[in-house]
């Protein structure tokens, strides 16, 4: 589809200090500290890699900002210092995103260090990237590593997946969809797993995510011959590219007291911010993906950089918070692996 990035297009938004304060400035009825208390990490259960902002798709719900017009990637010596940090802990999961991340040309040999030293690797894949002549094979290799795949998918409605996505994009993404299957990706008994992320398409919660898997296993089966193992379900988070949608529809408050009014405290434990450590193409650290978008950084004294870090000096650390972080904790959650209650 033709959308520009937040970036390209010189929008105010694209400055992640402008998102931070259009969130602050906002008459909430309370802050999230107040609702929250102070959260605190433990070592990191999982190391999630952002390799950079380069992506074959311009999604109009995008938190990334990202998009072919988008040049930020990965550099070796970061690269090398993931590698280097995994190897010497013993983190159990590598979780790999972007943009897209397999289109980082060091993207396979992550994979295949990660998985050499016996740790699980989760590729978060937006599925039309499988389509492209020169990622055919892709499957084909995430199969060979037994990487768990999580793919994006906004519907099973056609015409509400190209909305978001570009003409086009829910036959190419069904079609990848057959190709993992064809492999044994989502089949019982196979180990190869196969998990779907969605969002709402507008200004709203999730619908349940138990009901919503069986509603999509169900339909997909009958329509495409698709199968797959879990469904995920992620509220959309008020910044980037949503956040822009926010405002121009004049949702931002409605859906920020919203959020607000469903904060649910039993959520808290569950966070993914508390047991994961995030990494930014440029190898600044974050305690999750949604703060690495709006460069909020770990807190002092933690490290700044996977280039200084130790889990020594990671677990025990206060976890950085804002207003977005209502998004995480409002009625059953929301995580990269879905729902947090």
């Amino acid at each position: 589809m033709g959308l520009l990035t937040l970036v390209n297009s010189r929008h105010p938004l694209a400055s992640p200090a402008e998102q931070r304060a259009r969130l602050a400035a906002l008459p909430l009825a309370r802050s999230f500290g107040d609702a929250a208390g102070l959260l605190t990490a433990s070592a990191p259960a999982a190391l999630q890699v952002n390799v950079g902002k380069r992506c074959n798709q311009a999604c109009r719900h995008c938190h990334v900002d990202a998009g072919p017009d988008r040049t930020e990637v990965m550099s070796d010596a970061v690269v090398d210092a993931c590698l280097a940090f995994l190897e010497r802990t013993d983190i159990p999961v590598l979780d790999i995103t972007g943009g897209a991340p397999e289109l980082h040309p060091r993207f396979r040999e992550l994979v295949t260090r990660a998985r050499a030293a016996g740790r699980h690797v989760i590729d978060r894949c937006n599925l039309t990237i499988t389509r492209l002549p020169a990622y055919s094979n892709l499957p084909q290799f995430l199969a060979g590593h037994q990487v768990e795949v999580v793919a994006s998918l906004p519907s099973i409605a056609a015409r509400q997946t190209d909305a978001q996505r570009g003409d086009g994009v829910f036959e190419d993404s069904i079609e990848a969809l057959r190709a993992f299957n064809a492999l044994g990706y989502g089949v019982e008994g196979s180990g190869l797993v196969l998990n779907l992320m969605t969002n709402p398409a507008g200004a709203f919660l999730p619908g349940s995510q138990p009901s919503l898997e069986a509603e999509w296993k169900r339909d997909l089966l009958r329509r495409h011959g698709v199968c797959f193992n879990r469904l995920y379900t992620m509220t959309n988070m008020p910044i980037s590219r949503f956040l822009q949608f926010l405002i121009d529809s004049d949702n931002l408050e409605p859906y920020m007291a919203r959020l607000v009014g469903a904060f649910n405290p039993a959520t808290l434990d569950g966070l993914m911010c508390r047991t994961t450590l995030s990494v930014g193409w440029d190898g600044q650290l974050y305690d999750c993906d949604f703060n690495q978008m709006v460069e909020l950084g770990l807190t002092a004294p933690s490290p700044r950089s996977i280039l200084d870090a130790t889990v020594e000096t990671l677990a025990g650390r206060a976890v950085a918070v804002g207003p977005h972080c209502f998004g995480c904790t409002a009625g059953a959650g929301s995580s990269c692996g879905g729902t947090v209650i």
